[in-house]
């Protein structure tokens, strides 16, 4: 069985359905422009959106855990209510399906354990805080993760949880959500659910395989 299906067999219904995962709706992330990335924002703050283009507003998501070990297998974010008719994965502007060779995937690298899913909009807003950060820290900057995501996975008791809702900037209403990845580093592909009208009904980042 392919990643693709797979993910056809876990996603296409309106609930997960295996005995090896543990599923949460853990929130909601605001999409200003409808232009989404999704990337380890610790190292590929430039990470294009994807191609597809989808709602905008405030969208229900929700983690999947592989039961056994309670690391996040799958993140997903879903846009409408409507019957998934047909998985594809998810690109980025220049990539082109037809290109990879059999068992490659397109995605994003991982090096710091975490990834996350963010408008465009407010990627901008985080490159924006941690240059303001930099340039009034100077020496004594201690890198964007230290300076700003940290404080959101640990207090003075340890770790707090294994994602988080971040505001890059008060005067955008852009939310960054941030998560743990899998077993940690590696590179990881989206893939999305679309409806009979074409339209993006769910996207899913898969961190472990669950067959």
């Amino acid at each position: 069985m392919t990643h693709l299906e797979n993910i056809k067999k876990i996603f296409s219904k309106d609930f997960v359905e295996s005995p090896l995962l543990e599923s949460f709706e853990v929130g909601k992330i605001y999409l200003s422009s409808g232009k989404l990335v999704a990337c380890d924002p610790l190292i590929t703050n430039d990470m294009q959106p994807f191609s597809t283009t989808f709602p905008k507003g405030d969208f229900s998501v929700l983690l999947h855990k592989e039961r056994e070990s309670n690391c996040v297998a799958y993140a997903e974010i879903i846009f409408g209510d409507a019957e998934v008719s047909e998985w594809e994965l998810a690109t980025t502007p220049g990539q082109k399906i037809r290109d990879l060779a059999e068992g490659e995937v397109f995605g994003y690298p991982v090096e710091s354990g975490m990834g996350c899913f963010m408008d465009v909009d407010t990627q901008e807003r985080l490159n924006e805080l941690e240059k303001k950060l930099y340039h009034s820290k100077g020496v004594d900057f201690r890198g964007i993760y230290e300076e700003f995501f940290h404080e959101y996975f640990f207090d003075e008791n340890g770790a707090i949880d294994q994602y988080a809702f971040l505001k890059p900037a008060e005067q955008h209403p852009g939310i960054i959500f941030a998560f743990e990845t899998g077993y940690g580093e590696g590179f990881y592909a989206s893939y999305i659910g679309y409806g009979k009208n074409n339209n993006p009904i769910k996207i899913v980042t898969e961190f472990i395989e669950i067959s």
